[in-house]
């Protein structure tokens, strides 16, 4: 179980630290694979910029394990830096009817 307090890991980090390095490939080589520029990889790699939908779909194809991994990342620290803002707690939760 992950501590709540803990920002949770960028994917970009992951590709970064452990997926790019067991490959062997450059960030070029990366990009051109999953069909996007280096400039696109290099953002996410330095996590400048999320992972969407539609890079989820690219890596999910390029390594074989589908993009619900990449997304469920993504959503996992989107939802940690929110809930660390905070400015949600005026809103009034609705009653059943």
């Amino acid at each position: 179980m992950r501590d709540p307090k803990r920002r949770p890991t960028h994917p970009g980090a992951i590709l970064r630290e452990d997926v790019l390095p067991s490959l062997g490939m450059t960030q070029k080589e990366f990009a051109e694979r999953l069909g996007v520029s280096r400039l696109t990889v290099s953002a996410v790699l330095h996590e400048k910029r999320a992972v969407t939908a539609d890079m989820a779909m690219r890596l999910g194809r390029l390594l074989g394990n589908g993009p619900e991994i990449w997304l469920r990342m993504q959503q996992t620290l989107d939802l940690w830096v929110l809930t660390q803002r905070g400015g949600y707690e005026g809103i009034q939760t609705l009653n059943a009817a």
